[in-house]
């Protein structure tokens, strides 16, 4: 979450398809320069949607990626110039006319492994199952209070030592996974 003016909010629904699934690309901090396969990448997985959680840069990155998918997209902490897009999204995936998962697109939610006070709070206002962020560029799924958290990484210029990675979510009306995919090598990452 941000300080300064008032956060926007806008809401979205996504529903399974006739095949009782949805997959979802998820990338973060493009800092207006995505690697080169990241779009070949994404594509190559044939995702329902795109999101993207913030630090975006240029908006013509969302036009790029929204030739594969569409994009529904956060505003980062550098996207200043942006405010035709919000701070959060909450989107609800349905199925058979029901709620069957919420997430809360923001992109600053965490420190270390562990959700920001005020990220747990508007997450529990919301009801949310996944809190997906970015920000911090480094990859990671797991669970904080009763939410799942999940980062994507970064698929931007190289932070440090991190990897490149995009996530991906897969819901189906009896789950959900989650995954992390490699620019640099077109597999499924893990952290070693």
């Amino acid at each position: 979450m941000r300080n300064g003016p008032p956060i926007t909010t806008e809401r979205g629904a996504f529903a399974l398809d006739e095949g009782g699934a949805l997959r979802l690309a998820v990338i973060a901090d493009t800092h207006s320069r995505p690697h080169p396969r990241s779009a070949e990448l994404v594509a190559a997985l044939s995702p329902h949607h795109i999101l993207h959680c913030g630090d975006i840069g240029v908006l013509s990155v969302l036009d790029d990626f929204g030739k594969i998918a569409p994009v529904t997209a956060v505003r980062g902490n550098i996207d200043v110039r942006a405010p035709e897009v919000p701070d959060v999204r909450v989107l609800d995936v349905t199925h058979g006319g029901h709620v069957i998962l919420r997430i809360l697109l923001t992109h600053i939610a965490v420190n270390g492994p562990r959700l920001r006070a005020d990220a747990a709070r508007l997450a529990a206002r919301e009801d949310a199952h996944i809190v997906a962020c970015g920000h911090s560029h480094v990859p990671f799924a797991g669970r904080d209070r009763q939410f799942t958290v999940f980062n994507p990484g970064s698929i931007g210029p190289r932070r440090f030592h991190l990897p490149i990675v995009f996530g991906v979510i897969d819901v189906r009306a009896d789950g959900v996974s989650l995954k992390h995919v490699s620019c640099e090598t077109g597999e499924e990452w893990r952290p070693s």
